[in-house]
């Protein structure tokens, strides 16, 4: 049988969405189920179950599956890893403490910063040191790295180890070295030498960035090895792939031996199936606005690429508070992240304020509407009593919601806050559309762009809901609905290419750089690059080069595009020009005379996404089925009619005030807004700026 199926799956604090796609059938199907956190692939099988029996599709026709994950971001949130040692140059083990140096917070003096991820016992220091060019100052101390690999495994019964000396990006032989000789002592050991997961510059980076590694990598193994089990035992005999934060696509293994890389692997999904359809819908600057059960997710997206940036902050003490976790060095869609979705909780708080988010009631209870314990009203609940939801039809009849129930726990909020019933509905809706708001015009303003300059993809189960509400309050004059909104992450798992992304680091001025070396820098990236996605297809892939640069005496860098072809002697002049031009775009000036250096040398080598239509087939007439009272921002409640999102023609076209329902979500635009069906069936929702 032909192998033409493919299936994408994200596993979100709430649900658990699939889409499975059969490129010879022309076969798309969605589904969507509550997580499972306490053994999240029971979910994934489950759901990947229920669709297989929906479209008839048997299970030996899928060719692969690919899945992104918070399990990772959850263990370290929730410090639930493994016990973890560290061994590192000796002086330097209390770099994990010292940090950057900074309070996250001035003012707070009771602000504290996020705990080393490796307790100071399980912390050797051993004699042997590199310097920064990469000669070797002071030999290994082999005996010391074989006492402290015994005292962490038989003395603190380590889980992983992980291995981090001074200026093993320049050099990593002794790494290497250390490496080998625990290996032999300990051969099941799981060992992270910093000098693969992060081989840049700034030692406290790079040392967290394997301690988190080999903090989360058994769990990992674990749990990857426990779904392939369970999707062998459903009969799948295709590819596992896993989406890493950055965007692209990598394999088990390669996940496995980099767990830290698949930190943001969920939220990358969204941001790149936001960019796939923003190319389609020839929209050159989109927000990719992605608003879930617990979280939204907004990130910019300019011809057809989402935005990356090479640094994370994972396990804040102050979940969206920079500075107040661990940072890291990696590759990642750069994007925003606020504690509002549709499972945010409402409440009081000190000073008698109406509170929403960032507290969350997750899947387990969930929001008071889904009947399954939940006490305190969320946004969801909110949004059922505004008229944005149907009790009858949430996702698609699957899961009824318990009106009266809701209508009691807002009362009792209400009351708390002093206010009638529809006004604390009006005051989670105001809340949780400002919380979004403002969070977006900061990331577009340290960005230096204008929302009104740009247009709005909403997605998620509460994105298309909020969508108007929003793009309203940041004057943005265009809305873009994708058909399946509701599980658009999942559809991104399956338009994500595979994809390498490698670094170097080697600091030096542009005026001294020695380009024998930086040409086996990049020979060497090219040459795994090549081999690792070797096993994915034959085809050739996409090399793109650049460099983090500044100019020498600054601490930062800013990342620039190197030119296409061999790199050497006589491409200086073209490489300032890209540095000034693209630091000019960043600061709007210039430092005259200043020099530029190099920092890190990056590399990404990617393959041709796949093309993937989720449109549904509508059908023949679209006729409102009916209508209901709902509420919007600037016009109060008032009677719409409520179509059926399924039945939508290209090219047909509606004025506001008007509500669209589809499985997973739904739509509602008011009186100052038309709204057209494009051909990829699209809603384009068009604000009339005069009356926004």
């Amino acid at each position: 049988m032909n192998r033409t199926a493919r299936i994408g799956v994200d596993v979100g604090g709430t649900f658990t969405d699939l889409v499975l796609h059969d490129e010879a059938l022309g076969v798309t199907a969605i589904g969507k189920r509550l997580t499972t956190p306490e053994a999240p692939d029971r979910a994934i099988v489950e759901g990947i179950s229920q669709l297989l029996a929906d479209t008839g599709t048997a299970i030996d026709r899928v060719d692969s599956v690919v899945h992104g994950t918070t399990l990772i971001t959850n263990t370290v949130l929730e410090r639930t890893g493994a016990t973890v040692g560290l061994i590192t140059t000796e002086g330097f083990r209390d770099i994990l403490e010292m940090g950057r140096e900074i309070r996250f917070d001035a003012e707070d003096l009771h602000a504290r910063p996020a705990p080393a991820i490796v307790p100071r016992h399980l912390r050797h220091g051993v004699p042997g040191r590199m310097r920064a060019d990469g000669t070797e100052h002071k030999p290994l101390d082999e005996e010391a790295v074989l006492k402290a690999a015994r005292s962490l495994v038989h003395g603190s019964g380590i889980d992983a180890l992980a291995i981090a000396f001074l200026h093993s990006y320049a050099n990593p032989a002794h790494e290497i070295r250390a490496r080998d000789l625990v290996h032999e002592m300990f051969p099941d050991l799981l060992i992270t030498l910093s000098a693969d997961v992060a081989p840049e510059i700034r030692e406290y980076e790079r040392i967290n960035t394997a301690c988190v590694n080999a903090y989360v990598q058994p769990i990992v193994h674990g749990y990857l090895d426990q779904l392939e089990h369970e999707l062998a035992g459903i009969g799948f005999t295709g590819q596992l792939s896993i989406m890493v934060s950055g965007g692209g696509i990598t394999t088990i293994d390669q996940a496995k031996a980099f767990p830290v890389r698949l930190l943001e692997s969920g939220p990358a999904a969204g941001a790149i199936a936001a960019a796939f359809l923003a190319t389609a819908a020839h929209e050159p600057r989109v927000i990719s606005f992605d608003m879930g059960g617990t979280t939204a997710k907004m990130c910019l997206v300019e011809n057809g690429r989402p935005h990356i940036k090479h640094e994370f902050e994972a396990g804040r003490t102050e979940k969206f508070r920079p500075g107040s976790g661990l940072p890291l060095r990696m590759t990642v869609v750069d994007m925003i992240e606020i504690g509002a979705g549709g499972g945010s909780i409402a409440a009081v708080d000190d000073l008698g304020l109406l509170k929403v988010g960032p507290r969350s009631a997750g899947s387990v209870p969930g929001p008071v509407a889904y009947g399954r314990g939940g006490r305190q009203p969320t946004v969801t609940d909110s949004d059922l009593l505004a008229g944005y939801l149907d009790p009858d039809h949430f996702l698609g009849g699957d899961l009824a919601l318990t009106l009266p129930d809701v209508q009691r726990a807002v009362h009792a909020l209400a009351d708390r806050l002093g206010v009638d019933a529809p006004s604390a509905v009006v005051g989670i809706q105001d809340v949780v559309i400002e919380n979004m708001a403002a969070a977006t015009r900061m990331h577009l303003a340290e960005r230096g762009r204008d929302p009104g300059r740009y247009a709005l993809m909403a997605f998620g189960g509460a994105g298309p809901v909020h969508a108007y509400a929003l793009a309203k309050s940041l004057k943005i004059p265009r809305v873009i609905v994708p058909a399946g909104a509701g599980v658009m992450s999942a559809f991104g798992f399956l338009v994500a290419a595979p994809t390498v992304d490698d670094v170097r680091g080697y600091p030096v001025p542009l005026t001294a750089v020695d380009w024998d070396k930086v040409t086996t820098l990049y020979t060497d990236m090219e040459t795994r690059a090549r081999r690792l996605l070797q096993r994915s297809t034959t085809a050739d892939p996409v090399i793109t080069r650049t460099a983090d640069m500044r100019y020498v005496g600054q601490g930062f860098e800013i990342t620039v595009a190197l030119p296409d072809g061999m790199l050497g002697p006589g491409h200086e002049d073209d490489i300032r020009q890209a540095f000034v031009e693209t630091y000019r775009s960043v600061f709007g000036r210039t430092i005259r005379d200043g020099t530029p250096e190099f920092i890190n040398w990056r590399m990404s080598a990617r393959l041709s996404a796949t093309e993937v239509g989720l449109a549904y087939q509508p059908s023949p007439t679209a006729a409102a089925r009916g209508r209901r009272a709902v509420y919007f921002t600037g016009f109060g409640v008032l009677d719409v009619d409520v179509y059926d999102r399924y039945t939508l023609q290209p090219g047909t076209t509606f004025a506001g005030p008007v509500l669209f329902e589809e499985r997973e979500t739904s739509c509602a635009v008011g009186p100052d807004c038309t709204v057209t069906v494009d051909p990829h069936l699209n809603l384009v929702i068009d604000l009339i700026t005069d009356a926004a």
